[in-house]
């Protein structure tokens, strides 16, 4: 199975959700960024270059973990706008998040579906016609 357009796809978005970490929180990088870097970064990455080396079992925990990410996204994008006068860039930075998190789970799920399928074997031949003889 071909990986490379929906890795590229998960590594860009990876990217977008770092630049806008640290955007965010400025050049500074106290205790909580770093819990944050390790968390939302470090750990899909490492998710995404397991399945990238085909280990099935990684393909299942990255599908769990980014539905949890994904499920946090979305109810922080759905509470923001109540909660939070400045919600725009909170909201944005859910949707981007949210945004990977979604491309995780689908590179994770077609990478559990595929992993272990092998080339087809070849057609079996037509029985061969009676001889006349």
């Amino acid at each position: 199975m071909q990986h490379r357009p929906l890795l590229a796809l998960v590594l860009s978005t990876l990217i977008a959700e770092a630049g806008f970490l640290f955007v965010q929180n400025g050049a500074s990088t106290p205790l909580v960024m770093d819990w944050k870097i390790m968390f939302f970064i470090l750990i899909p990455l490492g998710l995404a270059l397991l399945i990238w080396f085909q280990f099935r079992w990684a393909s299942a925990i990255c599908v769990f973990y980014a539905t949890v990410g994904l499920a946090m996204d979305v109810a922080t994008i759905v509470q923001t706008p109540a909660k939070d006068s400045e919600g725009i860039v909170s909201m944005v930075g859910s949707g981007i998040s949210g945004l990977f998190y979604f491309c995780l789970i689908v590179f994770g799920g077609r990478s559990f579906l595929g992993v272990s399928q092998g080339p087809t074997p070849p057609e079996s031949r037509p029985p061969s016609p009676p001889s006349l003889s």
